[in-house]
């Protein structure tokens, strides 16, 4: 699923800008996929060419225009299109888990530095996900409520996972000399 998918399934809970969308993207889907300005935006304006979304300018004092989208009959078909696969990839891309791959080359310190971080932010992404739901609709959909749930899981045993192994790095035998 890319992030085109993903901005049509948000505006079917109705229009949105591409403002809008990021803040969504931040607090439902930024614990699985992420996703900026950057991939946002030119999402949209692919959409709005293959007529998946329209696009309303409304004029603002003393700023630009703001561009509100809503999903449209062929976008609800190509939505319900990309959500008929049964077998939907699950790629998880990890500046941790690749810094970690190299951590024989880090210092001891540097390494459990890592570590503290990995760990600090796993519990700011789990309070985040009780305050999301403390907030939300408790009415929201299945999916919205099983997703929160699985990142939950995910950043729990990452936690607990880091906090397990991390005696691998706390000796500098684990360190190799690497010649430059």
């Amino acid at each position: 699923m890319d992030v085109k998918t993903v901005c049509l399934g948000m505006l079917t809970d109705g229009e949105a800008s591409g403002y809008d969308l990021k803040k969504t993207f931040e607090s439902s889907f930024g614990h699985c996929f992420a996703a900026g300005y950057g991939s946002i935006y030119p999402a949209l304006a692919s959409l709005a060419d293959c007529g998946c979304v329209s696009c309303e300018e409304i004029p603002q004092d003393g700023k630009p225009d703001r561009k509100v989208y809503r999903i449209t009959d062929k976008g609800w078909a190509t939505l319900l299109a990309e959500l008929d696969n049964p077998a939907p990839s699950h790629k998880v891309r990890s500046e941790f888990l690749a810094t970690m791959a190299f951590a024989h080359l880090m210092a001891p310190a540097q390494v459990q530095t890592v570590l503290d971080s990995r760990i600090r932010d796993a519990d700011e992404n789990l309070q985040f996900i009780d305050e999301f739901e403390k907030n939300f609709d408790h009415d929201a959909p299945a999916g919205v409520r099983f997703t929160l749930g699985f990142g939950r899981a995910m950043l729990h045993a990452m936690k607990n996972y880091v906090e397990e192994n991390r005696h691998m790095f706390e000796s500098d035998e684990t360190q190799k000399t690497v010649a430059r």
